[in-house]
């Protein structure tokens, strides 16, 4: 393998870590319970034509230097308002929606992020 491939397999382990636990979801999701995966992926879907998440995601990822911020930053947002929709404080969000967002935000901001190390090194 190569060098540079080697550094940036080593600076962008959480990205690709992040990019293969939401390829799992999606399997393990896939053949437990089908229907409620296709409806977090078809919200997921959607959720890619509101730019503005578009662009705080990639934001997010590009720009913050420490990536771990980024991650457990975004996750525990996802489990403060998961507990808001569980105490009746956000009635009009749902966990799939949410589950969605988290989804969307993590997965573009670890490509953004995994850019930001890719275009250090030339081929």
């Amino acid at each position: 393998m190569n060098d540079q491939l080697k550094t940036i397999f080593i600076k962008a382990k959480l990205n690709f870590a992040v990019l293969a636990s939401i390829l799992v979801i999606a399997i393990l999701g896939k053949l437990t319970n089908p229907e409620l995966t296709n409806s977090i992926f078809l919200i997921a879907d959607q959720l890619i034509s509101e730019l503005i998440l578009l662009f705080v995601a990639i934001t997010l990822g590009a720009f913050i230097p420490n990536f771990k911020l980024v991650v457990f930053g975004a996750i525990a947002a996802f489990i403060a308002a998961a507990v808001a929709i569980q105490a009746g404080i956000f009635t009009y969000l749902t966990l799939d929606y949410l589950f969605a967002v988290l989804i969307v935000v993590l997965g573009f901001a670890s490509i953004a992020n995994l850019y930001r190390h890719y275009r250090e090194f030339s081929f």
